[in-house]
């Protein structure tokens, strides 16, 4: 999985810790959601998704491996 949300806080002009603060998470747990190592539960991705003004689905690409 390709994660977008990093790209989508820096287009949307909001600080991370304002984006942190609104989904009631640490800046660290912000940053891990971006670098992919855990990704955010359900309801905090909606949440997400409305705060930068985009969908759920543009937050993550999924990647195929090709073997």
């Amino acid at each position: 999985m390709k994660c977008n949300i990093g790209k989508y806080i820096e287009e949307s002009g909001f600080k991370r810790s304002f984006i942190a603060n609104k989904l009631g998470i640490t800046g660290r747990h912000l940053v891990k959601y971006i670098n992919g190592e855990s990704y955010p539960p359900v309801p905090k991705l909606f949440l997400l998704a409305k705060l930068l003004n985009t969908k759920v689905d543009d937050l993550y690409e999924y990647e195929e491996e090709i073997n």
